[in-house]
């Protein structure tokens, strides 16, 4: 009676060995795609970065949709009190 509480106790024991080794395989294989996850996050931002640069962004305007700047003559500026500012006239020459 002994000899079986003895041997059903190993095996208790290496099951739960076992399943520790398991558990632990499992987690360190987690942490190194956690690991290479965060490292190509790192990568999207520092990519998400440089494609949204105002250079970049006013190139493509100019090369691919042919955007321009306005001309200040057809430039009108509207004030939150409303009062229009035309863009082309100098500050000193415009009325209060």
């Amino acid at each position: 009676m002994l000899l079986i509480l003895v041997i059903v106790c190993a095996l208790g024991v290496i099951t739960s060995q076992n399943r520790a080794r398991k558990l632990f395989n499992d987690l360190d294989n987690e942490q190194a795609a956690a690991k290479k996850l965060a490292e190509e996050y790192s990568q999207l931002q520092l990519e998400q970065s440089t494609w949204g640069t105002h250079q970049r962004v006013e190139a493509i305007a100019a090369r691919d949709l042919h955007m321009r700047l306005p001309d200040p003559s057809s430039t009108v500026i509207i004030s939150p009190a409303g009062g229009v500012i035309r863009a082309d006239v100098p500050k000193e020459s415009r009325k209060p």
